[in-house]
């Protein structure tokens, strides 16, 4: 098992480890699809949002914008549970081997 050490030096000085992720599953697209999720999360909610503004606009409406805000933040979470579950499965079965 390989392990990657940080020190946080300052006011803390706290030791973190994280541990890689090697069964099933390229490190690089471990990191590519970690990164990846922030961007999503961004723009599933921005998509939302502007779409509830162009329907509020077109139909003279003003609460749109809300439901798409909460339709961007359904879809943000679906899909982030959809991109980390395949690595919350590789770590539990490597738990269980």
């Amino acid at each position: 098992m390989t392990r990657i050490h940080l020190t946080c030096t300052g006011k803390f000085d706290m030791l973190l480890t994280i541990e890689n992720i090697e069964t099933g599953m390229n490190r690089w697209v471990a990191a590519l699809r970690l990164t990846g999720v922030g961007f999503f999360i961004g723009g599933a909610i921005v998509m939302g949002v502007f779409i509830g503004l162009w329907l509020d606009e077109w139909l003279g409406t003003s609460l749109l914008w809300l439901v798409g805000l909460i339709l961007g933040l359904v879809v943000a979470f679906y899909g982030v549970f959809s991109m980390l579950l395949p690595l919350l499965r590789d770590k539990q079965d490597k738990e269980n081997s």
